[in-house]
């Protein structure tokens, strides 16, 4: 098997690549992982790389990208810069494809944006990793339990007595605050800004009451927060899975061999102690997924 190395001439390449349209040289049995810059994209990613590296004898390079949304990892793929990463399905139904309806069965809405992915950009989303990381709400359980707060729409019927938190993009966006109120009703009675590490700290001593989270983020956990139910199915369902170049699938099948093994083997709840063990304990990501894997049976 084949280390990859991180090597900063190749970063330099690659982001150079994002602005010329140039595609550096590569190896013809180099395989290019990314993933976006948040804890459960570098564990996810970190798995594919591990499983990879054991099952393939490919040279799996995984390289960190500055700034790597959705915006930027998407059209790298399209132009070859880059061969997977991990993206979830209401990202790519809203941010990618452009729809505006939401479709609320999570099976069907992945296998319209499979579809398209692969009609449109010759991209294929492989079996998810198992687990959904939607966007939801999260109240104090003490607040949960003293105002019976179980939906959204039991928030919906307190929320004038309610301070609502979140970071700045979640105001913006078209999935997210403003279309949240008008499907709801929600009035809070003051809204607040902040920065995405401060909203666990301000829910937990009292400066807002109900935040933005998504239904995986380990934080849950440390500040015993409750998460409701979006009882009018809002929000899309957010599956999690690899998406590869049909390219890279073609010329290296045992790629998708090697991936498909982690077909639905991850839940929320483990993905949610996954990024505990990043977020809180201060686990290196790398470690974290090998030693999931390991407990799996995947590797040794």
């Amino acid at each position: 098997m084949k280390l990859c190395i991180i090597l900063l001439a190749a970063f330099v390449c690659v982001t150079a690549a994002f602005f010329t349209g140039t595609v550096f040289a590569r190896s013809d049995d180099q395989v290019i992982l990314t993933s976006k810059p948040f804890t459960e994209n570098y564990i996810l990613t970190e798995m594919m790389v591990e499983l990879l590296e054991n099952d393939t004898d490919l040279s799996i390079v995984n390289m960190a990208i500055e700034g790597g949304t959705t915006s930027v990892l998407h059209p790298a793929m399209v132009a070859g810069e880059i061969d997977i990463y991990p993206e979830y399905t209401g990202t790519g139904w809203l941010e990618v494809l452009r729809h505006d309806e939401v479709i609320p069965d999570p099976e069907e809405l992945f296998d319209r944006v499979a579809e398209e992915y692969l009609e449109r950009f010759d991209l294929v989303w492989l079996p998810s990793f198992g687990f959904n990381n939607t966007f939801t709400l999260a109240v104090r359980q003490e607040d949960a339990e003293r105002l019976e707060l179980e939906t959204y729409s039991d928030l919906a019927a307190v929320s004038d007595q309610m301070v609502f938190g979140s970071e700045p993009d979640f105001y913006e966006r078209e999935d997210g605050y403003p279309g949240l109120v008008e499907a709801y009703g929600f009035e809070f009675r003051q809204t607040s800004q902040m920065a995405i590490a401060l909203k666990y700290p301000a829910i937990s001593q009292g400066e807002v009451d109900v935040i933005n989270a998504f239904s995986t983020d380990g934080l849950l956990k440390t500040h015993e927060l409750v998460i409701l139910e979006d009882d009018k199915n809002y929000f899309p369902s957010y599956l999690a899975a690899p998406i590869v170049r049909k390219e890279i699938l073609d010329a290296y099948p045992e790629v998708g061999e090697s991936l498909s093994r982690l077909e639905w083997l991850i839940t929320e709840e483990t993905m949610m102690e996954l990024n505990y063990q990043v977020d809180e304990l201060r686990r290196d990501p790398r470690e974290v997924a090998r030693d999931f894997l390991v407990e799996q049976g995947l590797i040794q």
